[in-house]
């Protein structure tokens, strides 16, 4: 057993990282300037976007995101229910609806079979304005009689849980055929692959989608556990000129482009406020560590891979355990490693299990109690725990295991041997 604590989690920060901000707080400019401009650019070159958006968090990301696309109070936005809070409540900041999809038991992604069926029951003005069944199935049970006071569905909100990519294709063909945004929640997704291409560049977009065109936006989280870190922060990619300007002016004040450089000796004192914006602006310290972060992600992502492959050749002789699915098209980032147990095998429940591994010094998580679970969207939107039987199933036997670069390969040993111990004693 181990005699210290192996965290869940730690950010992968040295020597470099202290540089560059020692640098920013040496160079008197420490809020929004150069070095933001500078990640910017560096983040939509790695990416392969045309245009790359740094804001202070995901949430921020999303919530501009939303904004850009025009939505409004009321209207409708499907998303699934396996995710952490800023998914939905990003759109509740507009008074919109989430409306959520069950997930698919494989990748733990949102199922985009219920994804086409829910938006082709909830895009039909005729069943809209008779409120057919069909319409209030994919309604929120407490408003299922209140259908014609509802908004239009205006967006898709996919999550790619883990790290894992949603089907893209699938994704991309709905909101083409309906006329449907997309804005992709990729806060575990850096670096994701899905058939060879970065989530959000361009190529992927081209190489899924060539001839079909919709509002489209990729929100990546910069936090302190994810595979990339700025401490807090995120950043919004697109390919739509107009779409990267208003997420850009909204993200401070909405005040007009380029304000920040009004304290530069190029700038000037004048600016123009076009629209009641947000204080979501990264600084220059954030982006300092940011830049230094991108230039290793990829030596970062290698190492995670390798726990990742050692963690499912050990795991994988047990029928205790049901280790993680990489669809074959995909490149998982592995942000987390959600392994599950096939509680029928076990003589412990999940809770039990995870007490266990801290008794063993491992830490654990669990990602993600479904929304559906929580007291505002139950009592908000009359949610029961089988309105969502995969999300919640699924929920109930997930545990998710330290995977990070600057884990040892002790570490990792360490990690194998307590799971390993534990489903041979528990198992039944």
């Amino acid at each position: 057993m181990r005699s210290t604590f192996l965290p869940f989690a730690l950010p992968d920060i040295g020597d470099e990282e202290i540089a560059a901000v020692e640098e920013v707080l040496r160079s008197g400019w420490i809020t929004t300037g150069p070095k933001v401009r500078q990640f910017e650019r560096e983040f939509a070159e790695y990416v392969g976007a045309n245009y790359a958006i740094a804001v202070n968090s995901c949430t921020a990301a999303m919530h501009l995101a939303l904004e850009a696309i025009g939505l409004q109070r009321g209207d409708l936005v499907i998303t699934t229910p396996y995710t952490f809070a800023a998914t939905a409540e990003v759109i509740r900041y507009f008074d919109a609806i989430p409306v959520f999809v069950d997930i698919e038991p494989k990748t733990l992604n949102i199922n985009v079979e219920q994804l086409a069926e829910a938006v082709k029951a909830l895009i039909r003005d005729e069943g809209r304005r008779t409120g057919d069944g069909e319409v209030k199935r994919w309604l929120p049970p407490a408003l299922r009689d209140k259908v014609e006071s509802l908004g239009r569905l205006k967006a898709i909100l996919p999550v790619h849980i883990a790290g894992h990519p949603c089907d893209l294709d699938a994704i991309y063909d709905i909101a083409a055929e309906y006329g449907l945004a997309v804005i992709e929640d990729a806060a575990h997704a850096l670096p994701t692959r899905y058939r060879g291409h970065l989530v959000g560049s361009s190529s992927l977009r081209n190489s899924v989608s060539p001839k079909q065109s919709f509002p489209h936006l990729t929100c990546f989280s910069f936090y302190a556990t994810k595979t990339l870190t700025t401490g807090e922060g995120g950043m919004i990619v697109t390919d739509d000129e107009k779409l990267a300007e208003r997420c850009q002016v909204m993200s401070l004040h909405g005040i007009s482009k380029d304000a920040w450089k009004r304290y530069t000796a190029e700038g000037s004192w004048y600016y123009e406020i076009i629209a009641p914006g947000y204080k979501y602006n990264l600084t220059d310290i954030a982006a300092a560590i940011g830049l230094v972060q991108l230039r290793k992600v990829e030596r970062m992502w290698e190492r995670r891979r390798e726990i990742a492959r050692r963690y499912t050749e050990a795991f994988s002789q047990y029928p205790e355990l049901e280790v993680p699915t990489v669809d074959a098209e995909a490149e998982h980032s592995w942000h987390l490693y959600l392994l599950r147990l096939n509680l029928e095998r076990l003589k412990i429940s999940r809770n039990q299990f995870i007490e266990e591994l801290r008794a063993r010094n491992i830490g654990t998580s669990v990602h993600f109690i479904p929304l559906h679970l929580h007291p505002y969207y139950r009592e908000t939107y009359g949610y029961q725990p089988d309105d969502f039987p995969v999300a919640y199933r699924e929920y109930q036997r997930v545990i998710s295991l330290p995977i990070y670069s600057k884990m040892s390969d002790e570490d990792v040993e360490d990690v194998i041997s307590a799971v390993c111990h534990l489903v041979k004693h528990y198992g039944k």
